[in-house]
C-alpha cells in the first residue's frame, strides 16, 4: 500500500535520518547535520530536542574549530538504553545484555539438547530471565528483546514459520514472550541479524550495500541494501543455501538442506571426507569427522583434505560471484563456524572470482564472530521501538 507523504512522516523520516547520523558521527553540530543531510537547522534543532527528551542523544561540550561562537556538540548516548539479544542455535543458546553503542555488559552461553518446544521454550524463558536479572549501570532503561532464529521469520508477524533444531512451526513466539517479560520482542532470522551487527558495530561499518554470508551447519546470506535490512517477498531472502551449484542439482527436491549446503557447509564438507575415506576403503582419522578437521589437515598439507577444501573454495566462489554479478554490493562478510579457517578461503575466493565478473566485492571476515547477531538484535530493537525510515545520503 503507498504511504502517502504527510508532515509526520517526513518528521519520522528526519528524525531517523539525524539519529542515525549522530549515533554514526558523534560528536557532531546540529549545523554539520544540517548540511550532510540536506535538512534545514530549524527541523534539525526540534528533532535534536526530541531525541533528547528521549535520552538517545546529550550534549558533550562545544566545537570551537570553525571560530566565532562555539557550537555545541552533540552525541549518542547509547548507555541509557540496554537490549536483552539472543541467538538460537541448534546446538546451543547465546544471549547477552548490551547498550545500544554495542557494549555487552553481561551474556551467557548455553548447551541446548533440546527435546521438544516445550524444553527450548523453558531454556529461553529462563537465559532471558537470567539477563534481565543481571547487574546494569544505575538508570539504564531495557529497552527491548531481539531474537535471532536459525529459519524463515516472519519478523512483522512475529512468527517463526519453521526452524527444525527447535521444533518450532508455525510458533508465535513474539506474543508468548511479551505476555511473559513485558518488553517489546522483535524476531529476525539469523544471518540477518548478524549482517545488521556487522553493518553497524563489525567489518561492515561504513558500507552501505553488503552481504554476510553465513556458512555452518547450513548457508544462509543477511542482505543490505542502502543500509537498510533485505527481507524479500515472502521474508525469505539469502536462503543461498539453495543455489545450485551444476547442472546435476536440477529436477531434485531440497527439503530441509539446498544443493549448496548439501556441499560446502560444514555438514557437507564432513559428508564429502566421509564419502571419500569410504569409497578408498581407508578408516576415518577421528570417528567424529568434522569440517574443521578437515581444513586442519589441509593446512598439514594431507592431499585428500586439500582437494576437498579447493573444492570447497570453488562452490564458495561460484556463489560469491552470483551473488556479487546480481546485487553489486561493495562489500561481502564472511561469518559463521567454517570461517575459523577464513586463512584458507578467503584470499582463494578473491583469486577465484577475480576477472570473471567485472566489480568484484571486497571480501572480509567477520569482526564479530559468535556475537554478531546479538549486535544486530541491538539495531533492531532499537529500529523496532523508534519510527526508523532508511534515507539514503552520501557521507
Amino acid at each position: 500500500m503507498k504511504q502517502t507523504l504527510t508532515s509526520t512522516l517526513m518528521r519520522s523520516i528526519n528524525s531517523s535520518a539525524i539519529l542515525d547520523l549522530i549515533r554514526q558521527k558523534s560528536p557532531i553540530t546540529r549545523t554539520q547535520i544540517a548540511s550532510e543531510l540536506s535538512v534545514s537547522l530549524p527541523t534539525v534543532m526540534r528533532i535534536v530536542d526530541l531525541l533528547g527528551e528521549e535520552d538517545l542523544v546529550r550534549h558533550v561540550g562545544t566545537d570551537e574549530s570553525s571560530g566565532g561562537r562555539p557550537a555545541s556538540l552533540l552525541e549518542y548516548n547509547g548507555q541509557a538504553y540496554a537490549v536483552i539479544g539472543i541467538d538460537l542455535g541448534g546446538t546451543k543458546m547465546y544471549g547477552a545484555v548490551a547498550d545500544l553503542s554495542g557494549n555487552i555488559q553481561h551474556e551467557i552461553s548455553i548447551p541446548t539438547n533440546l527435546d521438544g518446544t516445550d524444553r527450548s521454550l523453558e531454556l529461553l524463558f529462563d537465559l532471558i530471565q537470567k539477563l534481565l536479572d543481571a547487574p546494569r549501570p544505575a538508570g539504564q532503561i531495557i529497552r527491548g528483546i531481539g531474537l535471532g532464529l536459525p529459519g524463515v521469520t516472519l519478523s512483522r508477524e512475529g512468527i517463526v514459520t519453521w526452524v527444525p533444531s527447535l521444533g518450532w512451526r508455525d510458533f508465535p513466539i513474539k506474543d508468548i514472550l511479551e505476555k511473559r517479560f513485558g518488553y517489546s520482542v522483535f524476531i529476525e532470522n539469523d544471518v540477518n541479524l548478524i549482517a545488521l551487527g556487522e553493518l553497524n558495530f563489525g567489518a561492515g561499518k561504513g558500507a552501505h550495500n553488503l552481504v554476510c554470508i553465513a556458512v555452518g551447519t547450513g548457508i544462509g546470506a543477511g542482505i543490505i541494501l542502502n543500509r537498510a535490512l533485505y527481507r524479500g517477498f515472502n521474508q525469505a531472502s539469502g536462503e543461498i543455501g539453495y543455489l545450485l551449484p551444476n547442472v546435476g542439482a536440477l529436477g531434485k527436491n531440497y527439503d530441509e538442506f539446498g544443493a549448496l549446503e548439501n556441499e560446502a557447509s560444514g555438514l557437507g564438507i564432513a559428508r564429502r571426507a566421509r564419502e571419500y575415506f569410504a569409497a578408498n576403503q581407508l578408516p576415518l582419522p577421528t570417528e567424529d569427522l568434522t569440517a574443521e578437521d578437515v581444513f586442519a589437515a589441509a593446512r598439514d598439507g594431507q592431499p585428500w583434505a586439500q582437494k576437498i577444501t579447493r573444492d570447497t573454495i570453488d562452490l564458495l566462489s561460484m556463489a560469491i560471484a552470483n551473488i556479487a554479478a546480481l546485487l553489486n554490493p561493495e562489500l561481502i562478510i564472511l561469518s559463521g563456524g567454517v570461517i575459523r579457517s577464513a586463512d584458507l578461503l578467503i584470499e582463494p575466493i578473491r583469486q577465484r572470482i577475480q576477472g570473471a565478473i567485472p566489480y568484484p566485492p571486497r571480501i572480509e571476515a567477520s569482526l564479530l564472530g559468535s556475537r554478531a547477531a546479538v549486535m544486530g538484535a541491538i539495531i533492531l530493537v532499537l529500529n523496532g521501538t523508534s519510527e526508523q525510515y532508511i534515507v539514503e545520503r552520501v557521507f
